[in-house]
């Protein structure tokens, strides 16, 4: 049988051979395929790269060198003679601006790369991340299937970068979003020293609050971080856990202040949204788009997440891993009660969900000491400053 080094080696390759293949898949992508919200996406780039900060206002009067129209004649949009039925675009009356609907952050992340080559950089950077995420979950692996877990689990990760995140490009950044949580969400259970959780707790906050600048979905992402750290205050009432919440909500709200800015400057308001009411439509509680979710990806992704989960909060092997089944067991709530009545469907809505779900428990399941043996009360003695 292959010693552990050698699954290591071979899952870590495997990985590498996705990445090389996805980069050359993604070398010949354009950046006129004919996708409206690519435009829009790439219109917010160039204003930041024309503008600087400035560039949040995306007020059509802004577009005097006739972008937009250029842009959408590459696209053969039918009506690209006038600019102002351009799409994504979003008439605001407390503003008197048409302006576009999407936040700005993944504008803004575009703007990172030259105009008229930037979604390839973007991806492949954001793919980078994701690579690194699966090399540790592989190189943290202490036993033969945790190896084989952590390598399919990679290769996934890694090929979900080409289809679907390439549906839209805010899903590369929230890609990035996701990795990073889930390593942030297993340490928090892992750290002994209580500055060290509210660091983390803060580290949370912020990151999960400028997953919102990429898609305002993503706000969902928090819902089980802050269900679980309001029962924590709630059974402790500690001083310890009444500022880790604080801390996680007020670097939320520092993380997301960007696309609050830029509702202010657009709609007229923070609270206000620059989304048309085609998008921005009301919850459907028959539950009428399940079906197109059973048969897409995303229906076995979910399911496999909502098991993986329901695994670990009733295996006392996993008894470590338990608080963050917990929190993603709130996402998942929270989340899919939002997707399951929302009635508009795309290949990507519930991918930032599974994702980051499923990232949080595979490092929460690496993290544990030793092999997969009983071991209770294994969390509370490591975090008790959280609930077990």
């Amino acid at each position: 049988m292959p010693s552990l080094k050698s699954q290591k080696l071979v899952g870590a390759l495997l990985c590498l051979v996705i990445f090389v293949s996805n980069v050359w898949t993604m070398s010949r992508w354009s950046e006129a395929r004919g996708v409206w919200d690519d435009v829009c996406y790439l219109q917010q780039a160039h204003l930041f790269q024309r503008f600087g900060l400035k560039g949040i206002d995306t007020n059509f009067v802004s577009d005097d060198d006739h972008w937009v129209s250029n842009k959408l004649r590459e696209i053969n949009f039918p009506t690209w003679q006038n600019p102002l039925s351009a799409p994504c675009h979003t008439p605001m009356p407390a503003t008197g601006k048409l302006v576009l609907q999407y936040p700005p952050g993944t504008g803004a992340a575009l703007a990172l790369f030259p105009e008229g080559f930037q979604v390839v950089p973007l991806y492949v950077s954001a793919m980078a991340v994701v690579l690194l995420g699966a090399l540790l979950a592989i190189a943290r692996a202490s036993t033969a299937p945790r190896v084989l877990v952590a390598s399919v689990f990679g290769c996934l990760a890694i090929y979900f970068m080409v289809n679907p995140a390439k549906a839209s490009y805010s899903i590369a950044p929230t890609m990035v979003v996701c990795v990073l949580g889930g390593l942030l969400t297993a340490l928090l259970f892992r750290v002994r020293v209580a500055g060290q959780r509210l660091m983390l707790c803060a580290a949370l906050g912020l990151l999960l609050g400028l997953a919102v600048n990429f898609r305002i979905p993503n706000l969902f992402l928090c819902a089980g971080y802050c269900l679980f750290l309001l029962t924590a205050f709630v059974r402790l009432r500690t001083l310890e856990t009444f500022l880790q919440g604080a801390l996680f909500g007020a670097a939320y709200l520092v993380g997301m202040a960007p696309t609050l800015w830029a509702n202010a400057v657009n709609a007229g308001s923070p609270l206000s949204t620059t989304y048309s009411s085609g998008d921005a439509v009301p919850m459907d509680f028959t539950f009428s788009i399940v079906p197109q979710y059973a048969r897409d990806l995303q229906g076995p992704l979910l399911l496999l997440t909502i098991a993986v989960a329901l695994a670990m909060l009733m295996s006392r092997r996993f008894d470590g891993s338990r608080p963050v089944a917990r929190i993603v067991a709130g996402n998942l709530i929270v989340g899919l009660t939002y997707f399951m009545t929302h009635p508009i469907f795309t290949p990507y809505y519930t991918l930032p969900l599974a994702m980051l779900s499923l990232w949080s428990l595979l490092f929460a399941a690496l993290m544990q000491d030793g092999s997969m043996q009983d071991r209770p009360q294994h969390d509370s003695r490591l975090s008790p400053g959280l609930p077990a």
